[in-house]
């Protein structure tokens, strides 16, 4: 199963949604879109304008690959699984966000960690998806590590040290 995802932005993201339509059409494997305020509505896949949390979690835990908006709160949610999302940023000249700080994050995220496929042309989306088995293996770190576990330790030391100081 694929999860796209195009997040909760008031804006419709139209181009993602109807191309992942257009795609399903021409494959066996079940897509499942959480499509927002889009107004296109999918022929090919199961969709919903919005998901439950739960229901998002799910999917996310279940998708073999997930395609996300360029919102890091979601793809840091797969990373967090241990999967290596598709990254499709809103791009503001298509009306779809209000500045590009999506194709910005998006673009140092991917120079600096290389564990996300980034797409901002769309007519890529299709080969990344039917390759995704064979590029993920192409990636040079794909595990994800979260500094938050690491920061948490560091910083109840200092407060036991506080504390005991006292």
């Amino acid at each position: 199963m694929i999860f796209v995802t195009v997040g909760t932005h008031e804006q419709p993201f139209t181009r993602l949604v109807e191309y992942m339509d257009k795609w399903a059409a021409d494959h066996d494997e079940e897509v499942v879109i959480q499509s927002g305020v889009t107004s296109y509505e999918p022929k090919n896949c199961r969709w919903q304008k919005f998901y439950s949390q739960v229901q998002m979690d799910e999917f996310n835990k279940d998708a073999r690959i997930v395609i996300t908006h360029g919102g890091p709160r979601c793809f840091m949610e797969v990373l967090h699984l241990g999967k290596t999302p598709i990254v499709v940023p809103r791009q503001p000249k298509l009306n779809e966000h209000v500045d590009d700080h999506q194709v910005k994050i998006d673009r140092v995220f991917k120079e600096q960690y290389d564990n996300i496929f980034l797409i901002e042309d769309i007519e890529k989306l299709g080969e990344t998806v039917d390759r995704y088995d064979e590029l993920i293996k192409t990636l040079a770190n794909r595990e994800f590590v979260s500094n938050t576990a690491a920061f948490c330790a560091r910083f109840s030391e200092i407060v036991i040290d506080l504390m005991n100081g006292y």
